[in-house]
């Protein structure tokens, strides 16, 4: 009886971080329309409070245009906008924040409810504070991310370094809430246990990551318009000239984090590695003393990682096409983002030694 009403305590909550999963996936979606829109220097001022209002009548909207006209991405690249066009980036920037404010918001709110009616177990409390803390990393983060490009006067975008930043700790944040949920929702006889899977899921796994790196990297130089071609690159199977680009050369380390071409290059072959290591992991799962509800999902990763590939490849060969480009790349973000919580799906599920009790 016990243990019954221990579950469905947990209920609520589970739910609350689910939601809170789903919000989390919405606002890096929104960053990542940003990113490609070139909308995230747009609002030049940070207002927690009376930021969430957009200018509400044309006077505000020349001050903040007036605002926008200061900085180098205006001087340099958009110096014919109208205010039409800085209205259309302004909201695609504006919605970002306002997104992350609801999250506060819906975070907040259910927490002190849960507090106050004592949902929380005591063992709930340090994964709270942890989520907590991410969230607040996750918002500071952003603004040192967006301020950096204001106070640069050579700067047309944000850093690509501080963009892998951000967005790497935007889905640490989402994965670490999922994981949450996934406590205090997945029953312990539904796990398997399986040493070998186990490690090599976390292996593939951390390769995703890199590749979301170099993902972000994509992004953040515009890099898929580097050679917008499949499945050779420019003509070849190996860019030529790999160590410059146009008329830059990139000598050391900025070979392989600056120079868009060999960026594209990485991502690609980051890509097929990723779908090869996949299917030799279905083909592995196949092969363990499997539960009822690993058997009804393991395929979801080689599922997904076929939808992300061929995203990948239409996002590329469109990319010098903003329209059709623009929801691409998101589908592939977004695409991207699931096969993530997949694997962390897989690595939760699977145990290398025992049930936990």
């Amino acid at each position: 009886m016990d243990q019954l009403i221990s579950k469905r305590s947990s209920k609520p909550v589970a739910i609350w971080l689910l939601v809170g999963v789903g919000m989390i996936i919405i606002q890096v979606l929104l960053g990542g329309i940003t990113r490609i829109t070139g909308s995230g220097l747009s609002i030049t001022e940070w207002k927690p409070i009376m930021g969430a209002l957009p200018p509400m009548n044309e006077n505000d909207w020349n001050i903040a245009f007036e605002k926008y006209k200061q900085i180098a991405q205006f001087k340099y690249l958009n110096f014919d906008f109208t205010l039409h066009d800085f209205k259309f980036i302004f909201f695609w920037e504006w919605f970002h924040r306002l997104w992350a404010r609801l999250i506060g918001v819906v975070f907040i709110i259910p927490f002190v409810i849960f507090l106050i009616r004592k949902r929380f177990k005591k063992e709930m409390i340090r994964p709270m504070i942890i989520l907590f803390l991410l969230g607040a990393l996750q918002g500071l983060v952003g603004w040192i991310m967006v301020m950096s490009g204001l106070e640069d006067s050579d700067a047309l975008y944000v850093s690509h370094y501080k963009l892998a930043i951000h967005f790497i700790l935007a889905l640490g944040l989402l994965c670490y809430t999922l994981w949450f949920a996934l406590e205090l929702l997945v029953p312990k006889e539904q796990m398997v246990i399986s040493k070998s899977l186990k490690r090599f899921t976390i292996w593939i796994t951390a390769i995703l990551v890199l590749q979301l790196i170099y993902g972000a990297f994509m992004a953040g130089l515009k890099a898929a318009s580097a050679a917008p071609t499949w499945p050779k690159i420019n003509g070849s199977w190996i860019p030529e000239n790999l160590h410059s680009f146009g008329t830059h050369r990139f000598p050391g380390l900025t070979f392989f984090i600056d120079n868009p071409l060999m960026i594209q290059f990485i991502h690609r072959d980051l890509a097929y590695l990723i779908l090869i290591l996949i299917f030799i992991w279905y083909a592995k799962a196949g092969m363990i003393t499997a539960t009822t509800l690993f058997k009804k999902t393991k395929w979801l990763p080689a599922g997904i990682v076929l939808l992300q590939v061929i995203l990948g490849i239409l996002s590329v060969v469109n990319s010098t096409d903003q329209g059709p480009f623009l929801w691409l790349a998101i589908a592939h973000q977004f695409v991207a983002m699931l096969l993530l919580l997949s694997l962390v799906w897989m690595i939760f599920i699977i145990r290398g030694n025992k049930i936990p009790q």
